[in-house]
């Protein structure tokens, strides 16, 4: 029995053509943006492997840290960065700080112990040549005479101080900005707003003294004429009075305390800047508060650290010199050396807290315009315009500065 049909090798060519299935039809085209044979359904597209000489795709962008083009990174500040800021105003630029600050405190000691010393030398002796029966008027002038003195001594560092704050303000915006002036370029950005400056230091001085003195009229008041009761009404309301003058002053000086960084830097008026200083520290009084009193504690204890030595020092040479207490004079000049001496670390640890506290409140006034009014944008977009080459431009401290609004040309 044969087969009519050779067997055939699969694929193999059928002359007759019998019993060859049809030819299977190409399949169709893949619709547009149908994934491709091989390409998995779910997840991510696998990207094609770049050919040979062609160059690599740009690189997703990332995170960059803010700029810094000066003393401290246009973003707003945490406490870390805010204190070491503080501190490197003096190493920065310190001529016209700590240098500044040091002649103010020598100017303000000396003037204050001439007008002190020589009205208190002056009255004794005029006491120690009198009669008996004028002694008394003598002493009573005498000490009239001194507060006036002290008065005025206070007066003046009252300004001096206030001098020295307008400063260190404008050095903390101009360092923001990567700028590092000498005293006269800083003192050209200050013209025309120290007397501002110096008359709201000298308000908040008469503010105060003025409440301290009706608290005292009314304590004498009631000790001189309820007697007994009065005293003890007195002791009350001298206790009650003070702690509330203290929170009620602590309250309103850290609401205030921005007054002469708005004063400097924005060039408002006294009745702008106090609504500016109001206004920017609400909602963050505790944060001003607090920073400002750990910095004010931190100067304190490195002070009295630092000058105690120098006192315990004096003293012993003191005793070691003359411990019988003749007063001799080898003991008279060793006492004098050691006062000198004593005198000059207190001026040198003085103008440095005087630098730190300023550049303090100034960084909190800059961090908080950060925080509420999106000032760091318009620093970046400054510093920025600036690094390309472009003139005229606004002060970005200014809250609504006009487009053109020059800069006041710094001086070398």
């Amino acid at each position: 029995m044969s087969d009519e049909h050779s067997w055939q090798a699969p694929g193999a060519p059928n002359p007759s053509g019998a019993g060859t299935p049809p030819t299977p039809a190409a399949p169709p085209a893949p619709p547009a943006g149908a994934p491709t044979p091989g390409t998995p359904i779910y997840g991510p597209p696998t990207p094609a492997l770049p050919s040979a000489g062609a160059p690599p795709p740009p690189a997703a962008p990332g995170w960059t840290p803010p700029p810094k083009p000066g003393l401290i990174p246009l973003r707003q500040l945490d406490l870390g960065t805010l204190l070491g800021a503080a501190f490197r105003v003096l190493r920065r630029n310190p001529r016209p700080t700590f240098g500044f600050a040091l002649l103010v405190q020598v100017v303000v000691t000396v003037v204050s112990l001439l007008f002190i010393g020589t009205a208190t030398f002056s009255s004794l002796l005029r006491a120690q040549s009198a009669a008996p029966e004028d002694q008394s008027a003598i002493m009573a002038g005498t000490v009239a005479f001194t507060m006036l003195s002290a008065l005025l001594a206070g007066l003046l560092s009252f300004v001096a101080n206030a001098w020295l704050q307008g400063i260190i303000v404008i050095e903390v915006a101009r360092a923001t900005l990567g700028e590092k002036l000498t005293l006269r370029g800083l003192w050209a950005h200050a013209k025309g707003r120290v007397l501002a400056l110096i008359g709201w230091s000298l308000l908040v001085g008469a503010v105060l003294a003025a409440a301290a003195t009706i608290l005292i009229l009314i304590i004498v008041a009631l000790v001189s004429t309820l007697g007994g009761l009065g005293i003890g009404l007195g002791v009350l309301v001298g206790v009650v009075g003070g702690l509330g003058l203290l929170v009620v002053g602590i309250w309103i000086s850290t609401k205030l305390s921005l007054v002469p960084s708005a004063l400097m830097i924005e060039r408002v008026k006294l009745r702008a800047a106090v609504a500016r200083s109001w206004s920017l520290t609400g909602g963050f009084f505790w944060r001003v508060f607090g920073i400002q009193l750990l910095v004010a504690v931190i100067l304190g204890v490195a002070t009295n650290i630092v000058s105690a030595p120098f006192s315990i020092v004096g003293a012993l040479v003191g005793v070691l010199v003359d411990p019988n207490g003749t007063g001799a004079q080898t003991a008279v000049t060793v006492a004098v050396v050691a006062y000198v001496v004593q005198l000059v670390v207190v001026l040198i640890l003085s103008a440095i807290a005087a630098v730190i506290s300023s550049a303090t409140t100034a960084l909190l006034y800059v961090d908080l315009r950060m925080r509420k009014e999106g000032l760091d944008l318009k620093l970046s977009a400054y510093v920025e315009a600036r690094q390309s080459g472009s003139a005229g431009l606004a002060d970005p401290y200014l809250p609504e500065s006009p487009p053109g609004t020059p800069l006041a040309t710094p001086a070398a």
